[in-house]
């Protein structure tokens, strides 16, 4: 197998759940050359991943996927480059197929593979097998390439960091101030409005942590400074506000020396899982079951259609906490701490 071709035009978080079926294809075949192609912010993707990806190609986006404002005046220049490598097996990893197949279909590779939709007749040439209605997104991919002959090669997350990510993080104001493993990162944003928590409940999460000696860092993209900022002016505490026009590594950089994150189901959940970070993940709209960190000791995810479990998020955080405590702290003193907060919003 000299060149393969994959497809999933998707965001950070989908992408990232991605790596472990990277990984199993890069060991399957060491020697190939490996192309992602996917939406143009993900060629800085595969610059982090060069151990499993060898190339990129942006995909311009069709109107029948929502990830992005389809560009079709590119679409002709598109497949005519991709067809033009002459890719030996392409493999659709974006979903279902009931959209992408078409697309994968129009690559010309000369082996093509991927999921079907359940109770539909798979596409007449390439190996495809039905879309599990059910199971997390990584086993979910990783089970497309077993049945391919694709063994995995587990499915933990990965999130390389390098110099330049805490270059960046270095030059934001404020990093300073803060010490490896006494702040905590609050990230109320996300890029679904339905998955985000109320912003008043990311700020009594922040006063708590702040009551038993917590720096607390706000964090979010530049687009989402006014929630963060939000958040600042309703704590009766200081806090960080590094919402900022970054990159997702400064980001992951940032979180990789705090102590815990509270944070909707985004992205940077996928990032924490990755870096081993403790997190608790506010399910509002998704599904966990698809989502949540496969890691059920690091990670703890609060159930909330309602938006209203305040509680139920601190207990979460207090179990964290306890469990992953290092020397040098009375655990006693969290417990009554948070405990306290508790009793105070009930």
């Amino acid at each position: 197998m000299h060149s393969i071709v994959l497809f999933r035009a998707l965001q950070l978080g989908d992408m990232l759940c991605a790596i472990p079926a990277f990984r199993a294809v890069r060991v399957a075949f060491p020697e190939s050359r490996i192309t992602l192609a996917g939406l143009p912010w993900a060629h800085a993707l595969v610059t982090r991943f060069m151990h499993y990806l060898d190339d990129f190609v942006a995909f311009p986006g069709v109107p029948q996927l929502p990830e992005q404002p389809e560009d079709v005046a590119a679409l002709p220049g598109f497949f005519a480059d991709v067809r033009a490598r002459h890719y030996d097996l392409a493999v659709q990893v974006h979903g279902s197929g009931a959209q992408t197949n078409a697309i994968v279909a129009a690559f010309g590779a000369k082996r093509t593979a991927g999921f079907h939709p359940q109770g539909e007749p798979a596409p007449a040439a390439g190996d495809f097998f039905p879309y599990p209605d059910q199971g997390h997104e990584i086993r979910r991919l990783l089970r497309l390439l077993e049945v391919l002959g694709i063994p995995a090669q587990g499915d933990e997350l990965e999130f390389p960091l390098y110099d330049d990510d805490y270059r960046e993080l270095d030059a934001l104001t404020g990093m300073d101030a803060l010490e490896p493993g006494r702040y905590v990162c609050l990230h109320p944003g996300a890029r679904d409005i339905a998955k985000r928590w109320p912003a008043r409940h990311f700020a009594r999460i922040g006063e708590a942590l702040h009551d038993i000696g917590y720096r607390v860092v706000l964090t979010g993209s530049g687009a989402e400074r006014n929630l963060t900022t939000a958040i600042a002016r309703a704590m009766r505490n200081p806090s960080i506000n590094c919402a900022a026009p970054v990159s997702v590594g400064a980001i992951a950089a940032l979180l990789n020396h705090s102590r815990l994150i509270v944070t909707n189901d985004t992205g940077v959940s996928h990032i924490a899982a990755a870096l081993r970070l403790p997190s608790v993940v506010i399910f509002s709209a998704t599904d966990p079951d698809r989502w949540a960190p496969l890691d059920g000791t690091l990670h703890r995810i609060v159930r909330d259609p309602g938006r209203t479990d305040v509680n139920g998020v601190l207990r979460a955080v207090q179990q964290l906490l306890e469990g992953t405590w290092t020397p040098g702290r009375d655990q006693a003193s969290v417990r009554s701490a948070l405990s306290l907060s508790v009793q105070r919003m009930t």
